[in-house]
């Protein structure tokens, strides 16, 4: 059945809406919800032609092939083949040297009382969490749906060394609003409990209330999942349907909600008396081993 939301149409507004990001923001499913808030009808048909739409327009030219972000789709680590410079080389330890010198700085969360984690519900969305989590120093973990016991048992282990080191762990969390995305965050606490930590756990998005307040597009609950006969939620809503920066600001908030500043400074302080006495041994090492 034909509608007003063509290929054209589509590629008319996904070009206005990609200029927005930058490249490895946006995925294909957030555009999709974005095309939504537009105007265009929310359902697989339509995500469908999105994707067509764009697999044309990166074809065409129009949208550059690495606009989009999809992590499920990786290569790890890199096969090196260039021959090797010995002047690059030379310069780039000359370059490394000067950062080393400079490069002393303490832990950001080592005085503070709580080690926080991320968790998002998707892959997909790394690009997305992976900014601010580097900028605020703060592990990102994608469960893909219910996470497995090899990742919960990796994330115990990190844990229980935190707690045992003093901190408090927390866990701030990130997933679609449905029967299985609400149940999640149960899952993860009860087996971490399981296993022998007790982690809390900080359900930031998707809530009923953020799906109302932000006027976000449901759909029919998924019959496949389990848990839908017992649910009386509005509708599946994915977390994908909520603008990136959005997002990243609810995870910068989210994080600095648990952070003391006051503890912070005392931090930088320290961090400011060491640096001296770090670059002092830098030089020294230099001039007396190196040199000789």
């Amino acid at each position: 059945m034909k509608d007003a939301y063509t290929k054209k149409w589509i590629i008319d507004n996904s070009l206005e809406i990609v200029e927005e990001y930058e490249k490895g923001i946006l995925t294909l499913r957030g555009l999709h919800y974005q095309l939504v808030g537009r105007g265009m009808t929310n359902d697989i048909q339509h995500y469908k032609r999105v994707v067509s739409a764009m697999i044309d327009a990166r074809w065409s030219g129009d949208v550059d092939f690495d606009t989009f972000s999809d992590l499920d789709r990786s290569i790890v680590g890199e096969t090196p083949y260039l021959e090797t410079d010995l002047d690059d080389k030379i310069d780039q330890a000359k370059q490394q040297l000067k950062a080393w010198m400079t490069s002393y700085y303490k832990n950001k969360w080592e005085n503070q009382p709580v080690y926080p984690e991320v968790f998002i519900e998707k892959k997909a969305l790394q690009g997305v969490f992976g900014g601010v989590c580097r900028d605020e120093e703060v592990a990102l973990g994608a469960c893909k749906g219910y996470p497995s016991l090899t990742f919960l048992h990796d994330s115990f282990l990190r844990f229980k060394e935190a707690q045992d080191n003093g901190k408090t762990p927390i866990i701030i969390y990130f997933g679609d609003y449905d029967p299985s995305g609400e149940d999640i965050p149960r899952s993860i606490q009860e087996n971490l409990f399981r296993f022998g930590v007790d982690v809390e756990i900080r359900r930031i998005a998707l809530m009923e209330f953020q799906v109302i307040d932000w006027n976000l597009p449901p759909a029919p609950t998924k019959q496949s999942d389990s848990r839908a006969a017992k649910w009386n939620g509005l509708g599946q809503v994915e977390l994908d349907a909520v603008r990136p920066e959005k997002l990243m600001k609810m995870c910068k908030d989210a994080i600095d909600e648990v952070f003391d500043h006051d503890l912070f400074e005392l931090l930088r302080e320290t961090e400011t008396d060491e640096r001296v006495i770090f670059r002092r041994e830098l030089k020294s090492f230099v001039n007396d081993e190196l040199v000789s």
